[in-house]
């Protein structure tokens, strides 16, 4: 074939590449851009009006109905520090966890590691009624910290078994080095382990914060005043048993989604590079 034929057959194969992302695209965003349409109509238009129609006068109000009524301002400060909260412990904890077994000689270290790994098979939902059970023995139940601890704890394996492969390619000469040196191993692992492991943190903060945004099941759970319910309960709020204010509910979702799209474009290269980096280092 000459070059002309290998140039064509290339940018029709490009060309194709780029039509189907775009049409994937289209598909993946038009649910949201629908979520926005929907937030804006009255209850009239959401069941008389087609469902892909535009909003005739758009609600604006809705919002405001959302965030000040339905309090769903108090709903958003809480998921915003419960998920900071759970997103930090898990990952100091898991970064813990990671630097000893991989770093620090001792007999246990593979039995430690089976018994976090061992976390990634327990079904969520088998462990409610005994979480509940300890919870409320301890005080715990409609209190945050039942619900920060829950998110840390099943959070645990998967941070763990991300950051394992990228703390296995760090080389040890620079710990060496470090430990010529000086260095004691809160040092090494504060001064030189953790900033190397940067890319890598990025990618499990997301993974942990996605969860931790969307979580139902333990805020609905151990959550019983309106004080301390998370965006994903509190949108109940607007449900009623003869009225539910569609629009305020699609004001609420947006008002939802929003933190994670922002979150997720600023750190979207820091994830594609932890995802990496276990592939390139070492």
């Amino acid at each position: 074939m000459s070059k002309s034929g290998r140039s064509v057959g290339s940018r029709l194969g490009t060309g194709l590449l780029y039509l189907i992302l775009s049409i994937l695209a289209v598909f993946q965003i038009y649910p949201l851009f629908w979520l926005f349409l929907f937030s804006l109509k009255t209850n009239q238009e959401v069941f008389s009006a087609s469902p892909f129609s535009f909003p005739q006068d758009p609600q604006w109000g809705n919002y405001a109905k959302a965030w000040t009524q339905g309090h769903i301002n108090l709903y958003f400060w809480n998921s915003v520090w419960y998920t900071v909260a759970a997103v930090v412990l898990t990952i100091l904890f898991a970064s813990f966890v990671t630097f000893a077994i991989t770093r620090m000689y001792w007999k246990l270290n593979r039995l430690v590691l089976g018994l976090f790994m061992i976390g990634l098979m327990i079904p969520l939902h088998s462990t409610l009624i005994p979480l509940f059970s300890f919870f409320k023995n301890i005080g715990l139940i409609d209190n945050p910290l039942s619900i920060i601890l829950s998110y840390t704890a099943f959070n645990l394996p998967l941070t763990i078994m991300i950051l394992l492969g990228f703390y296995q390619t760090i080389p040890r000469e620079i710990e060496e080095a470090a430990v010529i040196d000086g260095c004691s191993v809160h040092r090494i692992f504060f001064r030189i382990a953790l900033p190397l492991t940067t890319p890598v943190i990025a990618t499990t903060a997301i993974i942990n914060m996605i969860y931790n945004w969307n979580e139902f099941v333990f805020v609905n759970t151990f959550i019983n005043s309106d004080r301390w319910k998370t965006l994903t309960v509190g949108v109940n709020s607007f449900v009623g048993q003869y009225l539910t204010d569609w629009g305020a509910i699609g004001a609420t979702l947006m008002i939802s989604i929003i933190p994670i799209l922002i979150a997720f474009i600023i750190l979207s290269n820091r994830i594609v590079e932890g995802m990496a980096a276990g592939s390139v280092k070492g």
